[in-house]
């Protein structure tokens, strides 16, 4: 086949004329270096044809470069799994779909010739991602919202003042350790992540719909914070004075200095703990088990009242896949088309409803967190997987 053949063929994709056998062929194709070659120039002509607009439309052309990337894999196979795959170098006709899709919705808004079904989706492409934010609860009750506010001290403490410096609330180590303790909480709505310095220097991230309970100074023989939601830790090395993490009334985590993550969403159903660097021990009633590097303790969490099973220890964790929020990507691989939507619910802050049960889908991939809502889901799309939007509801159809 030459060049001439496989345009003809992309084209054939773009614009929904391929059979399955032309699908089967594309993938087939898309293995061979030279063909990957030749998909680069068209990825290259396609964004150099809409040069003419490009001062108006900068952010969709950057965004498809930097974020929407690699292949999508166009094998079909008897069950109802579907791939997808994402990195420049790699691009392929779901990044070319993503591109000319964009370009129709700006080129008819630029036009002003909008039908109410394509308002609705240009309406609902200004559902942007989440961002830096959270509210801080002191101890007497009253809150701060963190969003909107400069650099310096927001509040005090026992002694200690509490400042927000570069998107970070920092917690001076000047207060005395005297009297009773005091306790703050940080709470990262749907929508929001944030970061926090406690006052023995252990630095913590709160992803979104999150909370971390402590105390403004850390005073007798442990250091003891209650979480929610995912929150990954790096902890300052004390001996002395254990680190410990309550997650619920059953489990917790003890450690002396490390860096791990709990992720400990309700709607999830399982409390997991992942251990990046140093030693942690989990430990769920008489149950116990200490984690090295790399491993991963998962406990499964009962409906009925949220108590939790024996810990099981997962080894050679995907950690990369882990970290991805901490490290601002959505890292789809093997996740389920529930687990994928569970993510984008918490950082659009949308509600997802399933038209007709959940569809058995699996992705591989990334995209940026800092892409829109309306980019995240047409990249998704290509997937066979369709969506409707209606306000901040998201309805997964069939």
């Amino acid at each position: 086949m030459d060049v001439n053949d496989f345009r003809k063929l992309i084209d054939k994709y773009l614009t929904g004329e391929c059979r399955a056998e032309d699908i089967r062929l594309i993938g087939e194709l898309l293995q061979k270096e030279q063909y990957m070659g030749w998909l680069d120039k068209i990825m290259e002509e396609q964004l150099m044809n809409n040069k003419s607009f490009s001062n108006d439309f900068p952010e969709v052309v950057d965004r498809v470069k930097r974020h929407v990337t690699e292949k999508i894999s166009l094998e079909e196979n008897n069950s109802n799994i579907r791939h997808l795959f994402f990195t420049w170098r790699r691009v392929a006709a779901a990044v070319l779909m993503l591109v000319v899709t964009s370009v129709v919705v700006w080129m008819v808004q630029k036009s002003g010739k909008n039908d109410d079904k394509q308002s609705q989706v240009l309406s609902e492409a200004a559902i942007v991602p989440g961002k830096d934010g959270a509210i801080l609860t002191l101890d007497n009750g009253s809150q701060v919202v963190l969003d909107s506010l400069g650099n310096g001290v927001v509040a005090t403490q026992s002694g200690a003042k509490i400042i927000l410096k570069n998107g970070q609330v920092i917690y001076n180590n000047n207060a005395a350790e005297n009297g009773l303790p005091v306790y703050n909480t940080i709470t990262t709505p749907k929508g929001r992540q944030f970061r926090l310095l406690l006052e023995d220097g252990t630095q913590v991230w709160l992803n979104a719909a999150s909370s971390i309970r402590y105390p403004v100074v850390f005073s007798g023989a442990e250091r003891k914070v209650e979480v929610t939601g995912e929150v990954y830790f790096e902890v300052a090395k004390n001996a002395q004075k254990p680190f410990r993490v309550k997650i619920n009334d059953e489990m917790h985590v003890e450690v002396l200095g490390t860096h791990f993550n709990i992720s400990s969403y309700q709607n999830e159903g399982s409390v997991r703990t992942t251990l990046l660097e140093g030693s942690v021990q989990m430990i769920s009633g008489k149950d116990k088990a200490i984690l090295k590097p790399g491993q991963q303790g998962r406990a499964i969490l009962q409906e009925n009242n949220g108590a939790v099973q024996k810990i099981k220890i997962l080894n050679d964790v995907n950690i990369e896949k882990v970290m991805a929020w901490k490290n601002g990507l959505f890292d789809f691989q093997d996740a389920s088309l529930e687990e994928v939507m569970g993510q984008l619910e918490r950082w659009y802050n949308i509600e997802v409803v399933y038209e007709k049960g959940i569809p058995a889908f699996e992705f591989i991939g990334k995209m940026g967190r800092d892409l829109s809502l309306d980019e995240v889901l047409r990249g998704l799309e290509v997937s066979e997987v369709h969506f409707r939007i209606e306000g901040r509801k998201v309805i997964v159809m069939p």
